[in-house]
């Protein structure tokens, strides 16, 4: 039986502003997927039924980079992309993170050319490498919530001390 004084008396909940900010960015990603090799199969697998990253809350794809607050570089990108994907990060509002999904995107891969970019971090800053040629969706599950604890602990893009240069 609830008693009369129970229902009348005020609850309260007092926080840190920051603490239920952090809170909020980490529990609410909407990634935008910059597919271009086989690792973009491999993400197509981690939103499908069977690994369903919607559990995480992280199921709202954006193909806009101005509704975008995540970046999953999943592939080869060549020289030609570079400015595209540039581009297309600095669209993102802020905050913004970056996960570089696969060996391509995170060195270059088994293409030691000059046409391709050994490693995105040349052109856009990184927060998180998932590793694997192709990775497993486990792989990028995983990444994506290093990138969570990340948040959680305080790291975003205004406490880094080296941002990638322009040039």
């Amino acid at each position: 039986m609830v008693k009369e004084n129970e229902l009348t008396s005020p609850s309260w909940i007092t926080s840190k502003l920051e603490v239920i900010e952090k809170w909020a960015r980490s529990r609410s990603f909407w990634p935008l997927p910059f597919g271009t090799a086989c690792c973009a199969i491999e993400y197509m697998g981690v939103v499908s039924s069977h690994y369903d990253v919607a559990r995480f809350g992280y199921e709202v794809v954006r193909f806009s980079p101005r509704q975008s607050d995540l970046l999953i570089v999943a592939g080869t990108i060549t020289d030609k992309m570079a400015p595209v994907l540039r581009k297309i990060y600095e669209q993102m509002p802020d905050p913004k993170w970056v996960i570089s999904m696969g060996a391509c995107a995170s060195s270059g891969g088994f293409y030691r050319a000059y046409h391709v970019v050994q490693g995105i971090d040349e052109i856009i800053p990184v927060d998180v490498y998932v590793p694997g040629c192709p990775p497993s969706p486990e792989g990028l599950i995983f990444g994506i919530l290093q990138l969570k604890e990340l948040i959680k602990r305080g790291r975003d893009r205004y406490s880094r001390k080296a941002e990638v240069s322009d040039g």
